[in-house]
């Protein structure tokens, strides 16, 4: 396939290959995969000659790092350059990195090689946001980021099951071997199906200085930077149960491996089901209705959470609470992601870019904050869950011009040329 620009996917178009779609989503699986597939090693690992927990979380810290600058430096490059070849270059580097991950002799080769995953990694997760918001505007748009959202969700319900079931039979480095087999996958399905979304005319132009232009550009748009907040935020609050999760899972509430492998996956399991049902609902409910109600719903859960916490981690109210705060954020995630990106325009790129750059920033801060009073603790995680949530409602709640938001049901209705993807 060549670099040049496929007509039929240029900026303004409303229809995007089904075919096209697989390969994105296999593109954003590698984020929550890489993620999640060897959380369940974390008492194991950690276990190990001169590790302690904190430096086994480091090692997620480092690849959030990483996953963060790359889609802040990959999504603004990709305004100026196109997508395609930022995307196979990206997918390749992953591959090798994760290969590095798997041989790692120490925690501090481990910690560095994860943070050259995530730097790469970052390819697939913010060009194919950018690549649909070339390629598809409204409700159209709406469905297909909630499209990504929903596999981004799927990735962990099968994730953690799979890594455990390595894990327990093979040993934790094997689960980065099967990692490059996955990578090296995504990448042969780029190389096959995607073609470049953004011709030469619609290309940043002037370096350096058109760079910093777009991201001026963005960032100074107050409705842009209130649903950026609000994605990030509400992402925040799920990291910090996902990365502490294992440890009050197992350590704090006593169960099993398999136990917490399966509370994970049924935690995941009840996002997508919320996250398919934002899906069928765009064009026919307002985004901002969707996105309110999944934030008020996962505050209250999460305030629910810390009074459970502080009251002794009783473990049936705090395994429900635990499901109704994920949830709801199925509601948030793809719609802030959709009016964010809407806002951004003609710099989707560099739009895509600050929303994972800050997502995962965020995110690899709180991750060793949720371990900072030990392994055998909840309560950081439940504060940091519900801050995170209250930030994410007021930068809702403040920011975002109501009158601005052109995306409501009424209007997509409307709108004739908004079709369904269509298979190739």
């Amino acid at each position: 396939m060549s670099d040049s620009p496929d007509t039929s996917t240029r900026p303004g178009s409303r229809a995007i290959s089904g075919i096209l779609v697989v390969v994105l989503a296999l593109l954003t699986a590698v984020a929550p995969l890489t993620t999640d597939m060897y959380l369940p090693a974390f008492p194991v690992m950690s276990d190990e000659p001169n590790t302690t927990a904190t430096g086994i979380q480091l090692t997620l810290t480092t690849f959030l790092l990483g996953l963060g600058l790359g889609q802040l430096f990959l999504g603004a490059l990709s305004d100026a350059t196109g997508r395609r070849r930022p995307i196979l270059i990206g997918s390749l580097v992953c591959m090798l990195a994760s290969v590095a991950c798997a041989l790692a002799p120490n925690v501090e080769i481990l910690a560095a090689a994860r943070f050259v995953q995530g730097l790469s990694g970052a390819a697939g997760v913010v060009l194919a946001r950018a690549i649909i918001s070339d390629t598809a505007r409204g409700a159209v748009a709406a469905k297909l980021q909630g499209l990504l959202i929903i596999i981004s969700v799927v990735a962990p319900v099968a994730a953690p099951l799979t890594g455990g079931a390595i894990i327990a039979n093979v040993g934790w480095r094997s689960v980065f071997w099967v990692l490059a087999a996955l990578t090296l996958i995504m990448f042969l399905g780029a190389l096959t199906y995607v073609r470049e979304t953004l011709p030469e005319s619609a290309r940043a132009r002037g370096g350096l200085k058109a760079v910093v232009g777009g991201a001026r550009t963005v960032l100074t748009n107050r409705d842009y930077v209130g649903y950026l907040l609000t994605f990030c935020f509400a992402f925040t609050a799920l990291f910090a149960y996902i990365s502490a999760s294992p440890f009050v899972i197992q350590n704090v509430m006593g169960m099993s491996t398999s136990s917490y492998t399966l509370v994970f996956s049924l935690n995941a399991l009840v996002i997508l089901i919320i996250s398919s049902i934002a899906s069928v609902l765009a064009g026919r409910v307002p985004y901002r209705h969707m996105i309110t109600t999944g934030l008020t719903v996962s505050l209250l859960a999460s305030a629910g959470l810390l009074a459970a916490v502080l009251s002794g981690v009783p473990t049936t109210i705090t395994l429900v609470l635990f499901a109704c705060f994920q949830g709801p954020l199925g509601l948030v995630f793809s719609n802030a992601t959709a009016l964010a990106l809407e806002e951004a325009g003609a710099h989707a790129g560099t739009g895509s870019a600050f929303l994972g750059f800050l997502q995962f920033i965020l995110a690899a801060a709180v991750s060793p904050l949720v371990g900072i009073q030990g392994e055998d603790t909840a309560v950081p995680m439940s504060l940091a869950m519900v801050v995170s949530i209250v930030l994410a409602a007021l930068a809702f709640g403040v920011l975002p011009r109501k009158s601005s938001t052109p995306q409501d049901a009424t209007d997509l209705d409307q709108d004739p040329a908004t079709t369904a993807p269509t298979p190739e």
